[in-house]
């Protein structure tokens, strides 16, 4: 495998505005990459671009797109490959929302599918065909360790991550002879905008908690490396080993309590 190269190529990052997004964007430009970032907040990327422009002598395109949309990936990857060349797609932007299955709105669920999971999955899909041609590129689709086990009160979340980590693997496995590297990125407790939209509480004091620079690195350190799946820290690593070694129904109820004292000491899961 060649060595992976930053400087002078382009990246797609989504979800780009914020947390694990922005800090993906800000390491990247530091790095030598331009960027090309889309979140629905297009003023706050705007601001981002024109910081990461000044520091770093990159060029940043700033697309406002929202993925809830039908379509949306389609549409984001034509704009974002208009006159360039993507050589790094980071699909992070998702989101979560807490309370039991039946009685979260249904169509909030709907739209959690289409952001976590079609359009990763599309994005990918576009992604892949023109990395293949070249025979170079590389793939970040950000998961969470909650796609290691079901999570109550988190269920088509932590069952959208899992999608993530199977999808990704999957092609890990499909193109490590066409020269793209994939990488699911699994974080755990990260102090971003997550816990407020998804109502899981503040995660800054949370065991094994790494902050979103943190996540960044690692996730890069295993795209470098060709790893197919990185888990930022070791506590957060052994946890996912735990799962697969206890009685699923044992971890199921054990992690339904976790959620429930998670929430009440208003931390994240």
């Amino acid at each position: 495998m060649r060595q992976w190269s930053y400087r002078g190529g382009w990246a797609l990052v989504t979800g780009a505005s914020a947390g694990i997004g922005e800090a993906f964007a800000r390491q990247l430009a530091a790095k030598g990459m331009s960027l090309v970032l889309a979140a629905r907040r297009g003023e706050r990327l705007r601001a981002l671009g024109e910081e990461l422009e000044r520091a770093h002598g990159v060029r940043v395109v700033p697309i406002a797109s929202d993925l809830a949309r039908p379509g949306e990936a389609e549409r984001l990857w034509a704009r974002a490959t208009e006159g360039r060349t993507i050589h790094l797609l980071v699909n992070n932007a998702g989101f979560g929302a807490r309370g039991a299955f039946a009685e979260l709105p249904l169509a909030r669920q709907v739209e959690m599918v289409q952001v976590n999971c079609t359009a990763v999955l599309e994005l990918a899909h576009h992604a892949l065909r023109s990395m293949r041609e070249r025979g170079s590129g590389g793939i970040i689709n950000v998961s969470s360790i909650a796609a290691f086990q079901p999570v109550a009160s988190l269920a088509t979340y932590a069952a959208s991550k899992a999608f993530v980590l199977s999808l990704s693997e999957s092609i890990w496995s499909e193109e490590r002879e066409s020269g793209v590297r994939v990488v699911a990125l699994c974080p755990g407790r990260t102090p971003t905008e997550f816990q407020a939209v998804a109502g899981t509480g503040n995660a800054d004091s949370a065991f094994g908690v790494r902050s979103a620079d943190q996540v960044v690195e690692a996730a890069l350190e295993a795209l470098e490396r060709g790893r197919s799946y990185e888990v930022p820290g070791f506590e957060n690593w052994l946890a996912t080993w735990l799962v697969r070694v206890l009685p699923r129904s044992a971890v199921t109820r054990a992690v339904k309590k976790l959620v429930r004292r998670a929430a009440e000491k208003n931390y994240e899961l």
